[in-house]
């Protein structure tokens, strides 16, 4: 009799860890970002910060930008790759002054700015305000209007 009820009980056992892990996943990830932030090393740390200062803090560099909205992806990444239109959308909203920078995870210029945001997972997208502070973070798909929407 019990031999006829373990496998129900074993299915209904991983049905339940599949939905927890489902509903868990953006809390996952960002356990994850925060340890991968809390194990670099200080010279990493630098660096990435160094370059995101340089090249996003428009109160410092001049540049006409109020938002910049950076893509962490990958060329493998179908959800990158259904991304490219909403961020054109995002790119061409007339009257906004945001730069958007889609940046490859394969490429080794991006991995300390990688480490520095703590990026865990692909697609991430990350709006920085005019100091090129983080004000936004997503794991996955985002319309382009619901993008917008967050900077305004």
């Amino acid at each position: 009799m019990k031999k006829q009820y373990l496998p129900v009980i074993l299915s209904s056992l991983l049905v339940a860890f599949l939905l927890l892990g489902y509903f868990m996943k953006d809390n996952l990830n960002n356990f994850i970002s925060e340890k991968m932030r809390e194990s670099n090393q200080s010279g990493e740390v630098i660096s990435g910060e160094q370059w995101v200062d340089s090249l996003f803090n428009y109160t410092q560099n001049n540049k006409n930008f109020e938002y910049t909205l950076l893509q962490f992806k990958s060329t493998g990444c179908t959800i990158c790759k259904q991304m490219k239109p909403e961020l054109e959308k995002v790119e061409n909203t007339p009257g906004e002054k945001i730069n958007v920078v889609v940046l490859s995870v394969m490429n080794a210029n991006s991995q300390n700015v990688m480490k520095y945001f703590g990026i865990s997972a692909v697609p991430t997208h990350l709006i920085l305000d005019k100091q090129g502070k983080e004000i936004f973070r997503k794991y996955g798909f985002i319309s382009g209007e619901k993008l917008l929407q967050k900077i305004q």
